[in-house]
């Protein structure tokens, strides 16, 4: 059985940081394009940053300079550095695996996902 499992959530005041990983396991994902999307309460969930397979990676504009995806193919993990957080990136933080490595912004495109991991940012 595929399975993305999200870790590294957490409660961190302004401007401080945290390190999301995202562990899979049940087949190698090297070859995957690897994202990263959050989802606010009563709202959308939202493109945060992707990889492709080649390690190039793309952002969204609200955390460019703020966030760092890398991911380990050897360990068959991807992570998601956020810095300077603010409170407006307090969300549930869900993995997800594209295998056409499109690293689409819709998050129909993606057919494994996490459970998500829950940041919340203090002021």
């Amino acid at each position: 059985q595929v399975q993305l499992v999200e870790s590294g959530g957490g409660l961190v005041q302004a401007g401080g940081s945290l390190r999301l990983s995202c562990a899979a396991s049940g087949r190698t994902f090297s070859a995957y394009a690897r994202g990263w999307f959050r989802q606010a309460p009563g709202k959308e969930r939202l493109f945060v940053a992707g990889s492709w397979s080649s390690g190039r990676t793309r952002y969204a504009d609200s955390v460019k300079g703020r966030f760092t995806i890398s991911r380990d193919n050897a360990k068959n993990t991807v992570y998601l550095q956020m810095n300077s957080l603010k409170p407006e990136d307090t969300a549930v933080y869900y993995c997800a695996a594209d295998p056409r490595n499109a690293l689409a912004l819709v998050p129909v495109s993606y057919d494994s996902w996490g459970q998500g991991t829950q940041v919340t940012v203090s002021s």
